[in-house]
């Protein structure tokens, strides 16, 4: 390979942030995105002005929009920034992409500390449209859009719709059962009754699950993520100068965001998706093997997709992956390969990517409270599913 493989190594998270996970919330969300951006800066041990670079997915397209309220810009006015370096944009990796995007700038000089930022208030907007949230809602001129131009004449209105086709081919292909699904939504449960900021904190059994009902076969209601209003920050630093700030630095170990097939749900590997080419490059860019992982926040806006990356990843062989979860043991907190270990989004709440990378570095801090996992020093973070991708390799140094 010509590229450099090492560039993304000298990036370390040195801060993180989060503000209430309302649902919904009764702050604006402005207000929610100070109230991370500010715990974030704090915790890195840094100032306002120290930060010179921010950027945040999908950015400034969709400014009002409950799937995207806030953007660089209209945070730069309002905390005052200076910076040298700013992005955001709707294409890219997925709900991960400010992260990747952050790191490139550091590592091409463009800046030294970045703050990067995810908010999103769909809890509020479904208050007053219970479509704000739907996936068609998220394309400007969805019937002419070229990936919609695709689905709206056959009546496709959500992602579950798509999400189902690829949790009933992995059925059909591996014999993965509904039961062996159900232990992602029942771990992502008991995790989240550990976290005081989760949405749902209420037991879960396997009852429970089996009872509720079915939106688009074989996927329940339990297997859908659930809509909270929040905001996400995560501060990015030159790796020479992490080690002025307060915390022992993350380091990015490798990246993931790779896309092989064509640009579009229904790919090539319908039971892979784009999983599976984020992996294979991030896991290209380090020594690293996936045993090293002591702990893995796997996106899991709808269950199935937890399971894909599990495989994409190599965290289990491919086709194993209903098998690999059966019982819930190995995925537990106490387990082998603890998963999104503060609910995720099917409990803890929808907070579309970034809320991976914060839990992550929770966990390796060692700040979890009762749901800290054994200590580890390497974790994985991977986010998105379809069309869009991307992985993180963290590493505690």
């Amino acid at each position: 390979m010509s590229f450099d493989r090492l560039r993304e190594k000298e990036v370390a998270i040195t801060g993180i942030g989060q503000s209430e996970v309302g649902r919904p919330s009764s702050k604006s969300a402005m207000q929610l995105t100070v109230d991370a951006c500010r715990e974030a800066i704090a915790d890195a041990g840094l100032h306002r002005d120290d930060i010179d670079g921010i950027v945040s997915w999908p950015g400034d397209n969709n400014n009002g929009d409950a799937f995207s309220p806030v953007g660089p810009n209209a945070l730069i006015g309002t905390m005052g920034l200076k910076v040298n370096w700013f992005g955001g944009g709707y294409e890219g990796p997925g709900p991960i992409a400010g992260i990747i995007n952050g790191a490139a700038a550091i590592a091409a000089g463009l800046c030294n500390h970045v703050l990067v930022f995810r908010t999103i208030t769909e809890s509020s907007r479904r208050l007053v449209d219970k479509t704000a949230s739907a996936l068609t809602n998220k394309t400007v001129g969805r019937d002419t859009s070229f990936f919609w131009q695709w689905y709206t004449p056959f009546n496709v209105l959500s992602g579950i719709n798509l999400m189902a086709m690829y949790a009933q081919r992995h059925f059909y292909e591996f014999g993965t059962t509904e039961e062996q699904l159900a232990q992602i939504a029942l771990t992502c449960r008991a995790n989240a009754a550990l976290n005081e900021k989760a949405v749902f904190r209420k037991p879960l059994s396997m009852d429970d699950y089996m009872a509720a009902r079915y939106i688009s076969t074989p996927l329940r209601l339990l297997d859908c993520d659930v809509h909270c209003d929040a905001s996400t920050a995560i501060i990015l630093s030159r790796r020479d100068a992490a080690k002025d700030c307060k915390n022992t630095p993350i380091r990015i170990e490798a990246v993931g965001s790779a896309l092989h097939q064509p640009w579009s749900w229904d790919q090539i590997d319908l039971t892979g998706m784009a999983a599976q080419d984020a992996a294979a490059m991030m896991w290209a860019r380090t020594d690293y093997q996936p045993a090293d992982v002591g702990s893995a926040q796997l996106y899991d806006g709808f269950s199935i997709l937890t399971l894909l990356w599990l495989e994409a990843l190599g965290l289990c062989p491919k086709g194993e992956g209903g098998r690999f979860i059966e019982g819930g043991q190995r995925i537990a907190l106490n387990g082998e390969l603890p998963i999104n270990t503060n609910g995720g989004q099917l409990s803890g709440g929808r907070t579309h990517g970034l809320g991976y990378v914060h839990e992550a570095c929770s966990q390796l801090w060692q700040r979890a409270g009762a749901r800290q996992t054994r200590a580890h020093d390497v974790a994985v973070v991977a986010a998105g599913g379809g069309p869009l991708a991307g992985s993180v390799l963290l590493v505690k140094e």
